[in-house]
């Protein structure tokens, strides 16, 4: 199945330039990662994914339609949660725990999540490699590497079809950062989910993704680059 399909888009920001792809098309169990997109540009990109934000030119299409069609609030909220969105700009709240953050996706209420619900959580925590010593910690005391996992968790929660990723290591040093790129690889790889990573770690980018695109901001183009003899 065709995940995802993005032909001549292109899209004003606010930025110098428009945000310009050439082609992007994914099948279900493809992952790609691309850099060369800035903070902007990415979360441009992810909108134009998701049809939060309709492009100027071109046309993106999901699952197998386009975000233009899509009708209404309802209709894009259910796109939306076919989509397992992993961004800094998805909030957690510090004051609850590991735990508490993760059962958000499945109830609100989580003072404390009941018995079914935290154990749905923490099934999800231990997919994402968050050990149980951190699952009642309040998520402001943990490291930047498991808040990183929480936000991985939180969009695995829905099942998603198609993982996206924005600038999701930013925080994170190069070692993390590898490591964070190969649980999410492998997680994608088992559930069958497609997947975009948007980085501008190219280490990260290797170990998340089967191919690294690099991103032409005047043409829009999205070019491989494979691994050279010294890898």
């Amino acid at each position: 199945m065709t995940v995802l399909e993005i032909a001549g888009v292109s899209k004003r920001y606010g930025a110098l330039r428009p945000l310009r792809i050439e082609r992007l098309a994914l099948e279900s169990g493809d992952s790609v990662a691309l850099v060369g997109l800035d903070r902007g540009a990415a979360e441009i990109l992810v909108n134009l994914i998701t049809g939060a934000t309709l492009p100027d030119a071109g046309e993106v299409r999901i699952f197998g339609r386009t975000t233009a069609g899509i009708a209404d609030s309802a209709d894009w909220l259910a796109t939306v949660d076919r989509c397992g969105i992993v961004s800094d700009r998805a909030v957690l709240l510090d004051q609850l725990s590991v735990i508490q953050n993760l059962a958000m996706p499945f109830t609100l209420d989580v003072e404390p999540p009941a018995a079914d619900v935290r154990a749905r959580a923490e099934t999800l925590a231990r997919e994402v490699g968050i050990g149980a010593a951190a699952f009642d910690v309040a998520v402001g005391a943990v490291d930047a590497a498991t808040r990183a996992r929480v936000r991985l968790g939180r969009a695995l929660a829905l099942d998603p079809e198609m993982l996206l990723l924005e600038h999701a290591t930013a925080t994170l040093g190069r070692d993390a950062a590898r490591a964070f790129g190969r649980d999410v690889r492998a997680i994608a790889g088992r559930r069958g989910a497609a997947l975009t990573a948007v980085t501008a770690d190219e280490a990260f980018g290797r170990a998340v993704a089967a191919r690294l695109l690099v991103h032409d901001p005047a043409t829009g183009a999205l070019r491989e680059r494979r691994r050279g003899w010294l890898g």
